[in-house]
């Protein structure tokens, strides 16, 4: 409240207001005393020249019952006529005390005041017989008559207070209507700017659907237009910047996780390489110096070598695949396969790893069965899952392959008994170079990749795919969008089209 303009502006225009009353007092109060003997003067001069025609006309001197209401007496003076026989005029009752007064005038008259063309004369006196102050006109008529005035000073004393008290009443009510009116007036022009005040603040905390209702065409009209159209720029400007910054942010994102996953590439190949690379110098260091001349050591010498060699053409190719499929190099054909038949194709394709893993497998699906996918992908998926469950199933148990039909998708899962995955390491198996044995899979030449090309494939395809712990093994899946119809295949990158009749 204290620095509101509304209060500065209503207590300059009360403090000027004021500072003006108060100069208007002290002048009015140095000239109204002025003014009224001023006044006083000239209404017994005009009394003076009413009583004189009076006279000259000879009515005055048959006037018995006195003087009042025969004369023009606007200041209400006391008229007192005396002719040259000493005879008395009065516009008021005689009194003894009056006598006096007028017998104490006449004592200090002297005629040559008069001589010329002065005809009378005004004074201040005191008359102690009445005890008051009088204004005194004393003068002599045309006819020779002698003529007195006498009007109270304090007649004018009284007029002046009255005066003076009217004025500072008028004046305290003028200063206390004219307050309301200013505080009324600059709330009106306040009221749009404490508007804009918290409009502002608003603002200032980025809530942009604060608006100020324009309502007049003044300046205070044009400043509420401009904040908003400030407050319109200004929501545009921090959009966009928004929308950079999230960009940036995106940007920065990937190029850390490409640098995050170009050091984890590296480190990763260099690890799986480094065990066949030393078992491949070994026996190659091996067979150059002699070591053994038996053909059978130098014919396992030699296994060995093509072994790990192949296991690191494999390797070199599976991240050949997966570098492609991520990175969207290679196109996906999306086609309608049947899919009952596919499955049994990889299955018997693997029946020598499940012989020799003593496992039995169980797969009593019946066809046809038509879905959308690429093939080709899917039967890397496929086989991944179930050389996977090959190669984990306990001894002797069972492998599974069902498929659940759904509406519009069918899910394949594949199952292998035996121990179930960590809770820890469930989210992870997709993770490329991820071990969760790293013993066991070294056994069969595991890399850690192939199921990485089975979530770079399904997440291409945008479908569904997972693995969850069973009570006595585990359950990997993967679902296709299935199709009753006969379509063409398409050619796409990484999406799969509308088939097209």
């Amino acid at each position: 409240m204290r620095n509101s303009i509304r209060i500065k502006i209503t207590l300059m225009v009360v403090i000027f207001s004021t500072f003006t009353i108060l100069a208007s007092w002290a002048i009015c109060n140095f000239f109204i005393e002025y003014y009224f003997i001023h006044n006083i003067k000239n209404n017994l001069i005009s009394t003076y020249y009413s009583c004189n025609d009076l006279f000259n006309e000879g009515e005055g001197s048959t006037q018995d019952g006195g003087l009042y209401g025969y004369i023009d007496n606007p200041a209400g003076a006391t008229v007192f006529v005396i002719d040259t026989e000493m005879n008395i005029y009065s516009s008021i009752k005689i009194s003894e005390k009056v006598r006096i007064s007028l017998q104490d005038i006449l004592d200090d008259y002297d005629a040559s005041d008069f001589e010329g063309v002065k005809k009378y004369t005004i004074r201040r006196s005191y008359d102690e017989n009445m005890g008051i102050a009088y204004f005194d006109l004393i003068g002599i008529m045309d006819n020779g008559y002698l003529i007195i005035l006498r009007s109270p000073i304090e007649q004018v004393n009284t007029q002046v207070a009255f005066v003076t008290k009217l004025f500072v009443c008028v004046a305290m009510a003028m200063l206390l209507v004219g307050t309301i009116i200013i505080l009324v007036i600059t709330n009106v022009f306040s009221g749009p700017i404490r508007h804009m005040s918290f409009v502002a603040k608003r603002m200032a905390n980025l809530d942009f659907d604060a608006k100020i209702d324009v309502i007049t065409n003044d300046e205070i009209g044009e400043l509420g237009s401009s904040m908003n159209e400030m407050s319109e720029k200004l929501e545009e400007t921090i959009s966009e910047l928004k929308v950079a910054n999230i960009k940036l942010e995106k940007d920065i994102k990937k190029k850390n996780q490409i640098d995050e996953m170009r050091k984890e590439f590296l480190s990763h190949v260099s690890h799986e390489l480094k065990t066949p690379i030393a078992l491949i110098q070994g026996y190659a260091e091996g067979l150059k110096d002699n070591i053994s001349d038996d053909p059978e050591s130098m014919e396992f010498y030699c296994d060995v070598i093509i072994d790990e060699s192949n296991k690191m053409n494999m390797l070199v190719k599976k991240l050949l695949d997966l570098n492609e499929i991520e990175f969207g190099n290679n196109s996906i054909t999306i086609e309608r396969f049947e899919l009952i038949e596919f499955l049994e194709d990889v299955i018997n394709s693997s029946s020598i790893l499940i012989e020799q893993s003593q496992a039995e497998i169980e797969f009593n699906e019946e066809g046809p069965l038509y879905v959308w996918a690429d093939e080709f992908m899917m039967e890397e998926v496929f086989t991944n899952y179930l050389t996977n469950a090959i190669h984990y199933v306990t001894e002797g148990g069972k492998i599974k392959v069902w498929i659940d039909r759904k509406e519009t998708t069918v899910r394949v899962n594949v199952y292998n008994q035996g121990e179930p995955i960590a809770e820890d390491d469930i989210d992870k198996v997709f993770i490329k170079f991820y071990k969760a044995d790293k013993a066991r899979t070294r056994e069969y030449g595991g890399s850690g990749i192939g199921l990485s090309i089975v979530a770079a494939a399904m997440e291409a395809h945008n479908k569904e795919y997972g693995v969850y712990n069973v009570c006595d093994g585990v359950v990997f899946y993967f679902e296709l969008d299935s199709s009753d119809t006969k379509g063409e295949v398409i050619e796409t990158n990484h999406n799969k089209t509308e088939n097209q009749d």
